[in-house]
């Protein structure tokens, strides 16, 4: 009877469950859109690929730019550019000596500059001197700054004449001359001055127009900015806020641009020391 009664469960069947293709590509698609969503609306990386920044931004260096501290405009989408729309969705302005990323009106790559002049701001510039509402931004002592020389710092002599140097250990850096700039906040940041009269040293007066933002590059001497026209690649002027992409926050990491095809390469290219580095601005009292 045992035996009688077992043979009467349920039948076992090898019939083996076939891939659900369409559940799998709806996971993809939906771990896609959180990406995008992610990217766009609350903070992507970004990369450094040029010394407009100096000193503190490198070639090579990565960050995390969130997107929200501004509110939302055209340019927020990974994918852009949309079509202009005018405005931003909950905006708000940045602080002075904010470090952000613009998208300039007609092109498709983002810019990183700091954030000079507010609407109502005038700005003018003498002698590489910022003027700000009529009175000169308080400069620290010339001071100087070495930058190891790289694969992606290379210290070109046709860009920084005599400032490749033999640094103490014996190894190649750039030696670069520093001023320290404080806002009338009180926020600082370092700038490079190269060259007493160069291109962009002196500049308007101009009044920044309502809701328009001017933005310059820390490595004054090398950076295509507000001082420059569109058909030099600069900013050319003051840029509508809905322009600017979002704020940078901090590095994530940095590579020299060393490695090679070798994955050992992989490794030494990373630059120590420039993990999490802050992108604000010191506070300190006003000047």
């Amino acid at each position: 009877m045992l035996d009688a009664e077992a043979s009467k469960s349920t039948p076992v069947t090898d019939k083996k469950a076939g891939t659900n293709w369409w559940a799998e590509i709806k996971g993809i698609l939906w771990l896609l859109l959180a990406v995008f969503a992610f990217q766009s609306f609350i903070a992507k990386p970004f990369y450094i690929p040029s010394e407009s920044m100096l000193p503190d931004l490198l070639v090579g260096d990565r960050l995390l730019v969130t997107k929200y501290p501004y509110g939302w405009s055209f340019v927020s989408p990974i994918f852009h550019p949309l079509p202009h729309l005018a405005g931003r969705l909950f905006g708000h302005l940045p602080k002075r000596g904010d470090v952000v990323i613009v998208t300039p009106p007609g092109k498709r790559e983002d810019y990183i500059k700091r954030v000079i002049g507010l609407p109502g701001d005038t700005i003018e510039l003498r002698h590489g001197v910022v003027i700000l509402n009529g009175k000169p931004i308080a400069r620290g002592p010339l001071h100087y700054r070495d930058i190891p020389v790289d694969d992606n710092s290379t210290c070109d002599p046709s860009q920084y004449p005599g400032a490749r140097q033999p640094g103490p250990n014996g190894k190649m850096v750039c030696h670069l001359p520093i001023i320290t700039e404080t806002l009338p906040s009180g926020r600082s940041y370092d700038t490079v001055d190269l060259e007493p009269d160069s291109q962009g040293d002196n500049y308007g007066p101009i009044t920044v127009p309502a809701n328009d933002v001017f933005l310059m590059g820390d490595n004054r001497d090398r950076s295509a900015d507000s001082r420059f026209p569109l058909i030099e690649e600069g900013l050319g002027g003051p840029v509508p806020w809905e322009y600017l992409g979002g704020r940078a926050e901090f590095t994530t990491f940095s590579l020299d641009g060393s490695a090679t095809w070798n994955p050992l390469t992989w490794f030494t290219d990373f630059r120590g020391g420039r993990v999490g580095l802050s992108l604000h601005p010191h506070q300190g009292p006003k000047p």
